[in-house]
């Protein structure tokens, strides 16, 4: 659910959490195991070793790719049978992304350094229940649980899962949430609650092997779907918040840092806008929001991007994962357990 079309929708964000959620000028009582986890020495496969020669020969094609026109930048990724699509600053990261994986490609037959990650990236976007005018307490509770599956090998979307979800504390849905999120009242009538939708989420990402025999991370367009939506819907449904969901890509991040673009101009519309692309399907449908974000993110992998763990939820709250904390998956998912 992209957060920030509607300022009525949502209260502030917690600006420790490093999420922006303002809109921009483009045409959105936890348990002791609560925490991070504890930041490892800096991982080698953070920061490298720059003394290999082949940074020297990375540098002077990003020298060479810093002082190309837009047109030449275009001309370039034709000729290299890369995307010519995006703004000119996306174009320039995308050049320097593939020359770097070709030096790096040589390099690492010569037993120099590679890149690493996951085998699969979850993407979830929720969908809630909402007010036109939110008291800041309002307690959101979750509608629509979708997911899709990023293979990272073949760069594809494999599989989704999609289920509505019956809301209990508030029942009704609002006028304003129908239109919003385009679901009626009687798809959430119908629904099951909460806990036995969650077990089927679970039994769908284990039939996956996803933390077993495959590394996976989860990945959301911004902190509001972890630390709000599921962190709260869990507190209401009486479940442990599930460990598999304690970090998270936080994809506003990624796009901004590696992009170098400010994060007030990360929202979903923005960054599909900056990269040449147009939005697919029904704005705040949960499923067809999680396509768009899946696309933006296999396009950020083909640009080069190394996807990686940035969020976890510490005391109720979103926090930054530090560059140096060691690049791991998440653990293989398991049922929700009861909090009583």
């Amino acid at each position: 659910m992209e957060k920030n079309d509607q300022d009525a929708l949502h209260t502030p964000e917690n600006p420790q959490s490093g999420d922006e959620r303002e809109d921009s000028g483009c045409s959105r009582f936890e348990q002791k195991d609560d925490t991070c986890g504890e930041a490892g020495p800096p991982s080698k496969a953070a920061h490298g070793d720059f003394s290999d020669p082949v940074y020297k020969e990375i540098a002077l094609a990003n020298g060479a790719v810093n002082r190309m026109t837009r047109d030449e930048l275009r001309a370039k990724c034709t000729e290299l049978k890369l995307d010519t699509r995006g703004v000119k600053d996306v174009l320039k990261k995308r050049l320097k992304s593939y020359y770097k994986r070709q030096k790096l490609k040589q390099s690492a037959a010569a037993g120099g350094p590679g890149d690493m990650y996951y085998d699969y990236i979850c993407v979830v976007d929720f969908e809630a229940t909402c007010e036109e005018n939110n008291p800041s307490d309002f307690p959101h509770e979750i509608i629509e649980f979708p997911m899709v599956l990023i293979d990272t090998h073949t760069l594809e979307i494999v599989d989704s899962f999609q289920e509505y979800v019956k809301p209990e504390l508030n029942p009704q849905l609002s006028d304003f949430c129908i239109e919003l999120t385009g679901i009626a009242q009687e798809m959430v009538d119908e629904a099951d609650a909460f806990p036995r939708v969650f077990r089927r989420v679970v039994a769908w990402l284990q039939e996956k092997e996803l933390g077993t025999k495959y590394k996976y991370a989860l990945l959301t367009d911004g902190s509001w779907d972890m630390s709000k939506f599921l962190y709260t819907q869990c507190r209401l449904s009486h479940i442990r918040y599930p460990q598999f969901a304690r970090k998270w890509i936080n994809i506003r991040k990624s796009y901004a840092n590696y992009y170098k673009v400010a994060r007030n101009k990360t929202k979903l519309s923005c960054m599909l806008e900056n990269l040449g692309m147009k939005y697919e399907g029904r704005p705040h449908c949960g499923l067809d929001d999680s396509r768009n974000i899946a696309s933006i993110a296999i396009r950020m992998l083909k640009d080069g991007c190394q996807l990686r763990v940035n969020e976890c939820l510490y005391g109720g709250e979103a926090q930054s994962v530090p560059i140096s904390a060691p690049l791991e998956g998440a653990p293989p998912p398991q049922r929700p357990k009861s909090r009583d």
